[in-house]
């Protein structure tokens, strides 16, 4: 799964590298080193733009740099409280649940991010041995060797609110995302069996194109694991158990954990 990534980029930049308008509308934004469900998120997302009656012109597209909730909430949805669960979908099955199907077919998007954050588990070492008696997890940090920005496969939706209570506290409904997961493979299957789905920039077309159905083979073609070629362009590295509390967020917790802190090093090739 993916629960956590970094995304350090403005908005701006993003946008020229995605070739995209930046509607995001943020004139400051921070560098998040420790993005985590539920929060504001930029995404990438391509529609077709609003004629003079308000019908959306499929003549024209215009890709865009957008501002949703990290946590995707269904249209039929009776309230937001769903997306705090939905912040992933699993490739294999968006176009068979329905939290995700509607969303998959044409609002599919792009998290741009540095790389993400996953979880290896250790089973508890009793007291007797040194160890606390409870599992731990030694937190990695995945990215592209070359420091390229990645783009992962999401989707989006938007959700209007019933009833007077709702309407008020969302009058303009809200906008929110989900990342796609797909099997790891090769040296990340150490770390974890998911991993989200990476789309390289030859990609992003196809999958960002509004026209697209899940049936069409431009993007079926995409919801499959990574190749080989695209794994050994990876780096991962263990870094600080600080990156678990969402409340810390400092250049540091990219930095790599020395060895002799790390939980049961693991040997991997990718490793930075």
């Amino acid at each position: 799964m993916c629960g956590r990534y970094a995304s350090t980029k403005a908005p701006a930049d993003l946008a020229d590298e995605f070739h995209a308008v930046d509607a995001t509308q943020e004139t400051s934004q921070r560098p998040d080193y420790n993005v985590a469900p539920t929060k504001d998120i930029t995404v990438v997302v391509e529609r077709h733009p609003r004629d003079e009656s308000g019908e959306p012109d499929r003549g024209a597209t215009e890709r865009s740099l957008r501002t949703v909730r990290w946590g995707l909430v269904p249209f039929w949805a009776k309230d937001p409280s769903a997306g705090a669960r939905m912040v992933n979908a699993r490739s294999e099955t968006i176009t068979e649940k329905p939290a995700f199907r509607r969303a998959a077919a044409s609002r599919r998007c792009l998290f741009p991010m540095d790389g993400w954050y996953e979880w290896q588990r250790h089973d508890a070492v009793p007291k007797s041995q040194g160890g606390t008696g409870k599992p731990t997890k030694q937190p990695y940090f995945t990215h592209y060797a070359d420091g390229a920005t990645m783009a992962m496969a999401g989707i989006w939706e938007f959700w209007r609110p019933k009833g007077d209570e709702l309407t008020e506290k969302y009058p303009d409904g809200l906008v929110t995302a989900c990342v796609l997961t797909t099997d790891a493979v090769g040296p990340l299957t150490q770390v974890h069996d998911r991993m989200p789905l990476l789309l390289r920039p030859d990609d992003w077309s196809d999958w960002l194109d509004p026209d697209r159905g899940t049936g069409d083979e431009g993007v079926t073609r995409l919801l499959v694991p990574p190749s080989p070629e695209l794994v050994s362009t990876l780096d991962i590295r263990p870094v600080s158990p600080q990156v678990n509390n969402v409340r810390n967020n400092a250049p540091e917790l990219l930095d790599r954990l020395p060895d002799d802190q790390v939980t049961e090093p693991i040997q991997l090739d990718l490793l930075s």
